[in-house]
């Protein structure tokens, strides 16, 4: 059974306070209203990634040879970018910003890419790489979250959305409504909502492992060595 942007709107307008069920319906203005403000809900978890649950995975990028800025629309955030050679993977370095466009380096080297970094813009991200890499490559494979795209007023939600997800937007417009009109949405709906985002951040959180490496270090990271030797194979 569908479970449309109109239904969840109206349901929205109800939980907010403003509306009564009984006693009132919600006009063809207040759910064009609703959808307006639930778009801009939705722009905003794009800023806060914690709050959307779903990472996408294998994302592939396709790459040219010695280009080192690739543009992925509607990408929010990277939690590993790894390249292959035919059947075999190899794993890369996210590397901060002020270490990648900062430190000192040959800026036309062409081999076999282990530096990235990711960078915000307008409708989605920058990964840049380095080394720039050759023909010899297969796409980029990232995992990544994605930000979650505007809805129209009788879309299926549940095409595209969890259950539990809607229903935490249901709360989360309900207060977005209420701030609208500069009215405390209620104690109630208010601790529920505070409870709907602390499971939504721990549903699929970040990983905060450390990685470290060196040129100089035995690791199943490539190095110095895989670039200008091994070309990406080791014995």
């Amino acid at each position: 059974m569908p479970y449309t942007v109109r239904q969840l709107v109206t349901k929205a307008w109800y939980l907010s306070g403003i509306l009564s069920r009984e006693l009132q319906t919600v006009s063809g203005a207040q759910i064009t209203e609703g959808v307006e403000l639930l778009n801009a809900l939705l722009a905003i978890k794009t800023a806060n990634s914690r709050l959307i649950p779903y990472y996408t995975a294998e994302y592939n990028i396709t790459l040219v040879t010695g280009q080192e800025k690739y543009y992925v629309p509607n990408l929010i955030s990277v939690e590993a970018l790894t390249f292959f050679i035919g059947t075999i993977r190899y794993s890369m370095l996210e590397t901060d910003r002020v270490t990648y466009f900062g430190s000192p380096r040959v800026q036309d080297i062409t081999a076999l890419p282990y530096n990235w970094h990711l960078e915000r813009t307008r409708g989605g991200a920058n990964i840049y790489i380095y080394f720039l890499p050759t023909d010899t490559i297969d796409p980029l494979q990232l995992i990544g979250k994605f930000s979650l795209g505007n809805v129209t007023v009788d879309q299926d939600l549940l095409l595209t959305l969890d259950q539990f997800y809607i229903e935490y937007l249901r709360y989360a417009l309900a207060e977005y409504i209420c701030n609208d009109y500069n009215i405390s949405v209620t104690p109630q709906t208010g601790g529920k909502l505070a409870e709907y985002e602390q499971i939504i951040t721990d549903i699929s959180p970040f990983d905060f492992t450390i990685q470290k490496m060196s040129t100089l270090q035995q690791s199943t990271s490539i190095n110095y060595g895989d670039v200008n030797i091994g070309k990406g194979c080791r014995p």
